[in-house]
């Protein structure tokens, strides 16, 4: 696998403030809105967010929380391996509320149904948005598009799309991993 740096700290930091900035323009006071992460990574975008539009706003009652997904996925039962489900903490309503559901990257478009198929179980939302950090567009199952993106990458199939996280990983950063055998070789002359 080859590893390239697509987002370094200062990218990401500013891919971040940026859709901070678009939530603010389209929801500030937040009154009506709430946020939800989808479980594992998405929930660390989630308080990413909440930290920076607290900070920014000041509004103090941002209500955002975290969702598994792991019994709604279409695949869970086609695994080897037992799934391990991540913890759900929604402790508010969500019903008649504009909701954005965050992810850090949509590549086929599965998990994000599966959770607004989750989500679901908590209510009726009024509308739901969606906010990904990285936007994997030529590989959709399903016809979902994101509200709100960082940076869009256009990646074969065959790619994996890596973001690393300050408060689990040690750093911010998006990579880019690509298989070497599947690139395309140059031509010999003879």
């Amino acid at each position: 696998m080859k590893t390239k740096l697509f987002l370094d700290k200062e990218q990401f930091q500013l891919t971040i403030s940026r859709l901070c900035y678009q939530l603010i323009e389209n929801h500030f006071p937040f009154n009506n809105t709430v946020f939800i992460g989808l479980q594992p990574r998405g929930t660390l975008l989630a308080e990413r967010i909440h930290k920076i539009l607290n900070k920014t706003t000041g509004v103090s009652e941002l209500k955002t929380g975290s969702l598994d997904i792991t019994f709604f996925r279409d695949d869970f039962r086609r695994r080897e391996n037992i799934p391990v489900a991540s913890e759900t903490n929604i402790d508010f309503i969500i019903e008649n509320k504009k909701v954005v559901l965050i992810d850090d990257v949509l590549f086929t478009g599965r998990t994000i149904r599966a959770g607004l198929d989750a989500m679901l179980s908590f209510g009726r939302p009024e509308k739901v948005e969606l906010m990904v950090l990285i936007d994997r567009r030529f590989a959709r199952h399903l016809p979902i598009e994101p509200d709100y993106t960082g940076k869009t990458i256009d990646t074969r199939s065959s790619d994996k799309v890596k973001v690393t996280w300050k408060e689990t990983d040690g750093e911010d950063g998006v990579w880019l991993l690509t298989d070497n055998d599947n690139q395309p070789q140059p031509v010999k002359k003879k």
